[in-house]
């Protein structure tokens, strides 16, 4: 069974908020139920990032690109030191994790996880989870964690002061490395 659904997307642009309409063509491979509105109703009700599982569908783009709706997310996470948030100016920390963010990105941009993330189809839908730590040994020690996991970062050293200001992962599936966040505090 196949349809075209109109969606209006929502994307939230620095102050303004926006909201486009977009064509879908659904697939449904797996129908058990003759509701399918009730489980439409819990896809939509969920996280922006992360689908219901329930529904088991093939979602192809207008350009016909199939995209599973299960899949994995591909995330970078960013993370702040608390200390410098309070003492810095708020943009001047934001500066560091940009920096961060990109080299990672950049240092990485032949990985086929960091060419999914920045696909055409993708540039406009990143994820990025921004977390913060109490200060320099915190961001020390999670750089040394992640090291020692495999998982691939950069940690930013503001020159010439030599002080280790953010760090940023290149882009994993999210189910890879959010386990080495779980005890952060999202960054506020």
């Amino acid at each position: 069974m196949a349809c075209t659904i109109l969606l209006r997307l929502f994307t939230p642009s620095c102050s303004n908020l926006a909201f486009s309409t977009t064509s879908v063509r659904v697939t449904l491979t797996h129908l058990h139920s003759p509701s399918i509105f009730a489980r439409a109703s819990r896809l939509s009700s969920n996280s922006m990032s992360q689908p219901t599982a329930d529904l088991k569908a093939v979602a192809t783009t207008d350009d016909g690109a199939p995209q599973l709706e299960n899949a994995d997310v591909v995330v970078q996470y960013v993370v702040l030191r608390r200390d410098l948030i309070d003492m810095w100016p708020l943009g001047s920390v934001v500066t560091q994790g940009c920096h961060a963010s990109v080299s990672a990105v950049w240092s990485n941009k032949d990985d086929p996880h960091t060419l999914d993330y920045c696909s055409p189809e993708k540039i406009d839908s990143m994820h990025k989870v921004t977390l913060e730590v109490k200060g320099e040994t915190q961001i020390k020690n999670l750089s040394e964690k992640l090291t020692s996991g495999g998982i691939i970062h950069k940690l930013w050293i503001e020159q010439p002061e030599n002080i280790p200001t953010c760090l940023a992962t290149k882009p994993y599936p999210k189910s890879i490395v959010s386990s080495y966040f779980k005890k952060l505090k999202l960054c506020k």
